[in-house]
């Protein structure tokens, strides 16, 4: 089974070493706000809203899990500390479940022959290029054919780093020099893929928010232009985050979702941050799918993001006792 298969042995693996670290800083801190506790009082939902805020869980995801949690605990008055685990992993998987109502398998579907045209976004340094490289390699694995389109032109890094990553999957890219147009090179690529059957087109763009009006109208352009070549284009606009910045990822969030309509999100670095809860907050506050989560350097490790495998990860071997 491919990547949009089934979740295997290994993926699972991945998937719990990849939150390692914030399963030990959250369940470590629960475990110790119920030392000697032999019901859930206001004094260990205090301290669990603070556990919640302090994983980047965000303050108002963090105040609905604990009011769902309240009311819980007023329908079962005996309701004991031990059980707080169950009770929280619970009402996590009700809000993941709210905002990410499907699992996600093979979401790819091209229209009348189209290639399915995915746009990423996100400021620069959050893994946005890393994101397109492993996609690429992830959706050729899979058989499709894939183009990549270097609209990002205002840095010449960028560029390269595609181009490289491009080589190394084995993928076309179309690209210009750097101070091109992006829409222009948006445009060259879906003109190529289309005329070349490509089933995946992953277009590049720059990473600035700075000047909010200024990327609004760059994405709107490049929009405009790839629809008249495909009307439905883009099909996904993708909105790759950095797990590890915890609250500038709420931040980022917003800019972009003003900036343009947003359909699915990309989590990365969440192996090398105690801050997961982000996925939790950040899928809650926005009612964005996240689509994709990044648990390593590997090329399999940006995996789908399986909301009932992220739960199971989050609390497995985490049974909290006093």
């Amino acid at each position: 089974m491919g990547f949009f298969g089934l979740f295997s042995k290994e993926k699972k693996e991945n998937l719990d070493k990849g939150l390692e670290k914030t399963k030990e800083s959250i369940f470590k801190k629960i475990a110790k706000i119920i030392v000697g506790k032999s019901k859930v009082d206001d004094e260990v939902l205090d301290n669990l809203e603070d556990v919640l805020v302090a994983s980047d869980v965000g303050v108002e995801t963090t105040l609905k899990i604990i009011k769902r949690i309240e009311e819980r605990v007023a329908r079962d008055k005996y309701t004991n500390a031990t059980e707080l685990n169950r009770i929280l992993r619970e009402e996590i998987s009700t809000l993941l479940a709210e905002n990410n109502p499907k699992e996600i398998d093979n979401f790819i579907k091209t229209t009348n022959g189209n290639p399915y045209v995915i746009m990423v976004v996100g400021v620069n340094g959050v893994g946005k290029t890393t994101t397109i490289g492993k996609l690429a390699y992830q959706f050729k694995k899979e058989g499709k054919n894939v183009y990549i389109g270097a609209a990002d032109t205002f840095r010449a890094a960028a560029i390269d780093q595609l181009a490289i990553w491009a080589t190394r999957v084995g993928v076309p890219i179309i690209k210009q020099k750097m101070g091109s147009d992006p829409a222009s090179v948006a445009f060259d690529t879906v003109v190529s893929a289309q005329k070349n059957n490509a089933d995946v087109v992953l277009i590049d763009t720059a990473g600035r928010l700075h000047n909010k009006v200024n990327l609004m109208n760059e994405l709107s352009k490049i929009k405009k232009v790839m629809q008249k070549v495909i009307p439905e284009a883009p099909h996904e606009v993708l909105l790759v985050l950095d797990g590890s910045t915890g609250q500038n990822a709420f931040e980022q969030a917003k800019q972009f979702t003003l900036a343009t309509e947003v359909t699915a999100l990309a989590i990365t670095k969440l192996d090398g941050t105690a801050k997961g809860g982000v996925v939790i907050g950040i899928s809650d506050q926005f009612k964005i799918p996240v689509r994709y989560i990044g648990i390593g350097e590997k090329l399999d490790d940006l995996q789908i993001f399986n909301r009932t495998e992220f739960v199971d990860s989050l609390f497995k071997g985490n049974e909290v006792t006093t």
